[in-house]
């Protein structure tokens, strides 16, 4: 019953939940933009260190303050460590898919995650899903196909990083929404940065090289914007269901069209307008029944 309430409460926040996706999503795509330009010259596991330990400490200055210690109280434990990991891992393939092919393209194909977040629901949270919801799923994840191209040449080891990406974050997506009902904002937030701060220091010895001063700077900045970012996108999540604020992490790919455009002068071919069309157009979709729904 107490779950059920808390269940009601963020549903009827809708609204703000879905504000604090959208303002996750734009700055997300600044701190992906940051971490593309980063790669080109410094290793993976250098780059995810450095944005893992500033976000850390951004983070802690935002919430230890008024939370204290308090906030790493928690009976989840083996819970954020699943998740940590997880989420480490999802990273490191969409930092390699950055490496590999544009940012908008490697946005897309991301997209079909709440394909696997669906599956995951079904599995962990015992939903529900309805046949209008699945078809609108699986033409959303023909939109990713076309975008990527299977079976030529521009289909690569960047599109199966980025592929196994998505499927890691659709996983991780609906942890986080079964996590919300025990653990506070803050309590998720400071424990993934811990945890990804540990995963990503152990691959420091793969490689290291000495950043410049601007370097440092765009390091510590990519941090603290993705330290903002994952406590906007847990709080999303802590006030309206999954279903109705994920479709809304589409806006992410207009920002990085922008942005791929603007700095790497990356121009969107009409597999990807039309892919992302689709894709974004089946998540609205889903939204639209969610809100009728209710």
């Amino acid at each position: 019953m107490r779950t059920g309430e808390k269940d009601r409460l963020r549903q009827e926040r809708i609204p703000l939940g879905i504000l604090h996706m959208i303002a996750a999503t734009i700055v997300f795509a600044g701190s992906s933009a940051l971490t593309k330009w980063l790669v080109a010259t410094y290793p993976v596991g250098e780059v995810l260190f450095v944005r893992a330990v500033a976000s850390l400490i951004g983070a802690g200055a935002l919430i230890l303050p008024y939370a204290g210690f308090a906030v790493f109280r928690t009976a989840r434990l083996r819970d954020h460590l699943v998740r940590g990991v997880s989420q480490a891992c999802s990273q490191t393939f969409l930092v390699i898919a950055f490496s590999l092919m544009p940012l908008a393209s490697a946005v897309a194909i991301n997209f079909s995650a709440p394909l696997f977040a669906t599956i995951a629901a079904i599995v962990i949270l015992k939903e529900m899903v309805s046949p209008a919801r699945w078809a609108a799923l699986i033409i959303g994840f023909l939109g990713v196909l076309l975008v990527s191209r299977p079976g030529v040449d521009t289909f690569g080891i960047g599109s199966l990083f980025a592929l196994a990406n998505a499927v890691l974050f659709g996983t991780v997506t609906v942890g986080v929404r079964r996590m919300t009902a025990t653990e506070s904002t803050a309590t998720l937030t400071m424990y993934q940065m811990l945890v990804l701060t540990a995963v990503f220091a152990a691959s420091l010895p793969l490689g290291w090289v000495a950043p410049t001063g601007a370097d440092w700077g765009a390091m510590t900045a990519n941090g603290l914007g993705n330290a903002i970012g994952q406590y906007l996108w847990t709080r999303a999540l802590h006030l309206a269901p999954t279903s109705a604020i994920v479709p809304f992490n589409y806006f992410s790919l207009v920002w990085a069209i922008i942005l791929g455009f603007l700095v790497w002068g990356d121009i969107p071919s009409a597999n990807l307008i039309a892919g992302s069309a689709i894709v974004a157009g089946s998540g609205m979709f889903l939204f639209w029944r969610e809100s009728r729904g209710r």
